[in-house]
């Protein structure tokens, strides 16, 4: 059984791995939809998490354009207890092509939690995450981030949000927005979902450094590199094996992961792997486990026997010199953020 750690500083109680739900929701429909799961095969897989001790599922209202936050909050109503549970949607991405249908301004703050809520058919989401800096998102408007920052205050203070998190932003963007809510004693933020992994690590120079220093849990997205660390591609971005690897997806992914030894770690982490007599991705979740500042990572799988591998990862110890040698041929990459690709 997976265990359940605070998540930042707050009195929140998470599983040590997150499910990540962007492949659920109606097929065909937003930027995942060939390789999004309906509703009837998402089942099986929220059983098993629940069932393995995973209380923590991440959303967002981008995903399948409201249609994942249809499915996360049906399942979640009918396998368990409200209580039992912590969900998180996200706010910020454009939901159409209306000039107020994206960003973080108040008038879409406002009408995006109510609108995710309805969807999930909740009265309140555990945990709204801003999925970019307010002016992090092009060809939506950029408010003072003190308009943001008050009309997020206000949804918790509402009741319709109990805590905030952001996502990927540089370290300086997001020391900025934690001052400002201080400054005006509005909700700050408890927990930070940023790109980390094996082959892009840049966030070791800053945000997570900082995220440590001041009580801030990490929940990094794409812990296995969209499947280069489990091996999917076969050393090559143009040779996927999974049908999300071979799919529109794969553009993304060539536009994430452009390190020059990005499969050379990839082989690394399969051939620890073959050591220990595991899985690669048990062996890439376990590298992100070992790393104090990190919460939960946010996972994301396709079967239900998938979840026992990762949450066995959790318990896999990985000895330093194997932690060396999988780090040892990391070279620095140019930071996603500054070609405004992440």
């Amino acid at each position: 059984m997976l265990k359940h750690t605070q998540l930042g500083q707050s009195g929140l109680q998470v599983s040590r791995l997150c499910l990540g739900t962007m492949n659920f929701g109606e097929p065909g429909v937003g930027h995942q939809g060939d390789w999004t799961l309906d509703i009837d095969q998402s089942r099986p897989i929220f059983q098993k998490a629940l069932d393995l001790g995973i209380n923590y599922f991440d959303c967002a209202n981008a995903y399948g354009l409201g249609s994942c936050e249809k499915v996360v909050g049906a399942l979640l109503r009918e396998l368990c207890k409200r209580e039992d549970y912590v969900v998180t949607t996200k706010v910020a991405a454009p939901m159409g092509r209306g000039p107020n249908k994206g960003g973080l301004s108040r008038k879409h703050i406002m009408e995006s939690v109510d609108a995710s809520l309805q969807r999930m058919g909740l009265d309140y989401v555990d945990q709204l995450v801003i999925h970019r800096h307010p002016h992090g998102f092009p060809g939506v408007p950029h408010p003072p981030i003190e308009e943001s920052l008050e009309a997020l205050h206000d949804v918790v203070k509402a009741g319709k949000v109990l805590y905030l998190g952001a996502s990927s932003m540089f370290s300086w963007q997001f020391c900025q927005l934690q001052m400002t809510a201080e400054q005006h004693g509005w909700t700050k933020f408890i927990s930070m979902q940023n790109h980390y992994n094996l082959i892009y690590r840049e966030e070791e120079r800053e945000m997570n450094p900082y995220c440590a220093a001041t009580g801030i849990g990490l929940t990094p997205w794409s812990p296995l590199a969209r499947g280069i660390l489990t091996g999917a591609y076969k050393g090559s971005l143009d040779a996927g094996s999974t049908q999300r690897s071979q799919g529109a997806d794969k553009e993304r992914t060539r536009g994430l992961y452009r390190g020059e030894m990005d499969f050379a770690i990839a082989d690394r982490v399969v051939e620890v792997a073959e050591r220990l007599g595991c899985k690669p991705a048990q062996v890439a979740v376990a590298w992100l486990m070992s790393k104090p500042e990190v919460t939960a990572p946010v996972v994301g799988v396709s079967r239900p026997e998938q979840l026992d591998q990762l949450v066995e990862a959790a318990s896999l110890s990985l000895s330093a010199e194997e932690v060396a040698y999988l780090e040892e041929l990391y070279k620095p990459v140019e930071n996603l953020l500054s070609i405004g690709s992440s």
